[in-house]
């Protein structure tokens, strides 16, 4: 199973758009991941066009989304188990917090900071796709992408530009 794994989108905003090598990724994707800041719900509708699309609300998501999305959830990928949520807290003990958040996970994804991660704790996969379309603080933008085989996940960053 192919997932593309993204947050922080930000759109709509200006002339700014998905980028190119994402829209490659999304055509060949059985699962959507979105871990929340789209802003409007034209984008979810956007994805779903694409492929099954599980996703969280960020705190700029406006108010159609927040009533169509969940705070956090649990998303159920082949045999594996992806936590998600787009508010991690801060930057101090963020990973054990995620753990103990999701227990029986083998995977959680969060968002907000636009800045990739992926870190193995535990056992367990975290991971944040930065930002497509806002970097921020971040190198450059970016988005994941997840093999995965039973339980077994792979992920890989990937960047755009």
């Amino acid at each position: 199973m192919k997932i593309v794994v993204i947050a922080d989108t930000h759109l709509p905003r200006g002339s700014r758009r998905l980028p190119e090598l994402l829209l490659e990724h999304l055509e060949a994707a059985d699962l959507v991941l979105h871990a929340g800041d789209f802003v409007s719900a034209a984008l979810f509708e956007e994805l779903r066009a694409y492929s099954r699309v599980e996703a969280v609300f960020g705190n700029q998501d406006d108010g159609d989304l927040r009533t169509l999305l969940p705070e956090r959830q649990v998303v159920r990928a082949g045999e594996a188990r992806i936590g998600l949520v787009h508010d991690a807290g801060p930057r101090r003990r963020r990973e054990e917090r995620l753990l103990a958040a999701f227990p029986s996970c083998h995977a959680v994804v969060y968002g907000h900071t636009h800045m990739p991660q992926i870190e193995r704790r535990s056992g367990v996969w975290i991971l944040n796709p930065g930002s497509p379309t806002e970097r921020r603080r971040a190198a450059r933008r970016s988005f994941l992408t997840l093999d995965v085989s039973g339980v077994s996940l792979e992920p890989r960053l990937v960047v755009t530009t």
